[in-house]
């Protein structure tokens, strides 16, 4: 019995020091490090810009936003419950882009080109902010025309919210939907 005793407080004791170190004091470490050094990032990477004198916030810059009118860059299909994980050559993937594929040419009409292939498939996560630049191009004659802008005008706002390679090596270029439809409104973001 005084065996178990001289085990138990030792093992309370060791829980407690435990606890307290990687229960408070590491969340409180890593917590201060990322809010000093990387507070945009660990607060959701926030779009926030000015409408009429006031700062709104309008999204996170790494989770997309649904765009689905002619106006506006529209990004991937959203993850509306469909497993993402179909099988590539599979008749329910095939249906679900025929379907995609149908819809982007309800919306345009007048587009013919290729549909590139992000545009009518669900991404891994299924919320991806951001779509290739030829992605973004099959869209600028139909933004320009809804919109009342030139063709160019559109291209530099695309262009403007283009995220290049990492490293210049790493990926692919990215354009971010979400600040491009802010700057096709006229919002500044910061």
């Amino acid at each position: 019995m005084t065996e178990n005793k001289s085990v138990v407080r030792p093992a309370i004791v060791g829980f407690l020091i435990l606890a307290l170190i990687t229960g408070v004091i590491y969340t409180f470490v890593c917590t201060g490090i990322g809010q000093l050094l990387f507070n945009h990032k660990v607060n959701g990477s926030i779009i926030s810009g000015t409408a009429n004198g006031q700062e709104v916030s309008y999204g996170s810059e790494f989770l997309a936003q649904p765009f689905t009118t002619p106006e506006y860059l529209i990004g991937r299909p959203w993850n509306d419950g469909a497993p993402t994980n179909l099988n590539p050559v599979g008749n329910e993937q095939a249906a679900l882009v025929q379907e995609r594929i149908d819809w982007w040419h309800e919306l345009d009409p007048q587009n013919r080109a290729d549909i590139p292939m992000e545009l009518v498939t669900v991404s891994g996560s299924g919320y991806d902010p951001e779509i290739t630049p030829a992605g973004a191009e099959y869209q600028v004659a139909r933004i320009a025309r809804e919109r009342r802008i030139s063709e160019e005008r559109v291209r530099e706002i695309i262009s403007a919210n283009t995220k290049d390679r990492a490293f210049g090596v790493l990926g692919e270029p990215t354009v971010n939907v979400l600040k491009v439809n802010l700057a096709l409104d006229g919002i500044e973001t910061e």
